[in-house]
């Protein structure tokens, strides 16, 4: 897509993991503020004082859970504390399980740390969630953590109360096991019922869950950078061991903003929800209508994930076959300029994943060309 950029193509890119809205301005006035104060200098390893009190009163707001100081971590993005909770808890040969389709990123950092991804294929029919008896069946004596991310990317599947339960009692059996549960972007949801935490709906296995979030895509602070994690205090302390030696504390500007944005005025996060959940109803309709795509409906977050198995095997005008979904999307960029990202990226093939954290004319233009380019096809 960059190369074709870089030549002159105008592209349509439906690729983007971030809000495309700007920080709040309660929260940036927030930055500001604590640069004009002197509020520029190393903090805790664990975070500021207020911000670990924010992701106190904002756990407890959501999950009913009251965390102390040595159950919380904060890290430079969420990403950086699950990498480091896989460094602090892996050993060769350690196995964990990631339901498919996942974030790319999860097996690469299990790798990375000497464990071994052991990919769970979850079914279109359970709208791609994995069962108890997935579970039960995917676990062994090996195994060290479950990683549960809802609403997913790139799915944007949710799980009920009771579906978190019946996984909850697959746990309880297994002692062995730990949950990651990757929860950021909870606040995103589209209908009545709000995103209910692993270790809110278990409570029997509490302690061998570990909650991360963040403020990135609630609250568009990508670029800020910051995670946190909650859960069992011997966890903790190792992850906060290793970011003492590794990259110390995140930045003390943005540790003020992230405070505000937990505590401060929720406008914005309703706003924008609205915004995404018209997007979405707009992106399944056009999608939906497209010969050979099926896209699934998201509960929550800002992708779509496309079935894309009604154009495999059909030829291009140049007398190619598509036979992936790899094929697909090099298809859609070089015949429609339109750019999204295959479903194999995320363990799940014959899929492709398309943001709608963009306009609405972005979605309407590129979701034509789609349409279009299919068109061609015989």
């Amino acid at each position: 897509m960059r190369e074709l950029k870089a030549s002159g193509r105008q592209i349509i890119d439906l690729t983007v993991g971030e809000p495309d809205f700007d920080t709040p301005e309660n929260v940036k006035a927030e930055g500001i503020r604590a640069i004009r104060e002197g509020e520029t200098k190393y903090t805790a390893v664990n975070g500021t004082v207020r911000l670990r009190e924010a992701i106190r009163e904002r756990m407890l707001r959501t999950t009913g859970i009251e965390y102390r100081d040595d159950q919380i971590s904060v890290g430079g993005g969420g990403k950086q504390v699950i990498y480091l909770t896989f460094t602090a808890s892996l050993d060769a040969g350690d196995e964990v399980i990631i339901p498919s389709p996942y974030w790319v990123s999860y097996p690469d950092m299990v790798a990375a740390n000497d464990g071994t991804p052991v990919i769970l294929h979850t079914s279109p029919e359970n709208r791609h969630k994995v069962t108890p008896d997935e579970l039960r069946a995917a676990i062994t004596p090996r195994t060290k953590w479950l990683v549960l991310n809802a609403p997913s990317n790139p799915t944007g599947v949710l799980y009920s109360r009771s579906e978190l339960e019946a996984i909850g009692r697959v746990i309880e059996d297994n002692p062995h096991v730990r949950v990651l549960t990757d929860e950021i972007y909870d606040e995103i949801i589209f209908g009545d019922d709000r995103a209910v935490s692993l270790a809110e709906a278990a409570p029997a296995i509490r302690d061998r869950v570990l909650t991360v979030n963040g403020v990135s895509k609630s609250y568009a602070m990508t670029g800020w950078r910051l995670g946190y994690a909650v859960g069992d205090p011997a966890v903790i302390k190792a992850i906060n061991l290793l970011q003492s030696q590794t990259s110390s504390c995140p930045s003390s500007i943005t540790q003020a903003a992230a405070a505000e944005a937990l505590t401060g005025d929720q406008s914005f996060v309703h706003r924008s929800v609205a915004v995404y959940r018209e997007r979405r109803d707009r992106a399944v309709e056009l999608l939906g209508a497209i010969g050979g795509l099926s896209p699934v409906v998201p509960d929550g977050a800002f992708y779509l994930f496309v079935d894309c198995a009604g154009l495999i095997g059909r030829t291009t005008p140049s007398g190619a076959v598509l036979e992936n979904d790899q094929d697909v999307t090099m298809f859609l960029l070089d015949e429609a300029s339109v750019a999204v990202i295959q479903g194999s990226a995320y363990g799940a093939s014959a899929f492709f994943r398309m943001s709608f954290a963009t306009s609405i004319e972005t979605i309407e233009a590129g979701a034509a060309a789609i349409r279009d380019a299919v068109d061609t096809l015989s």
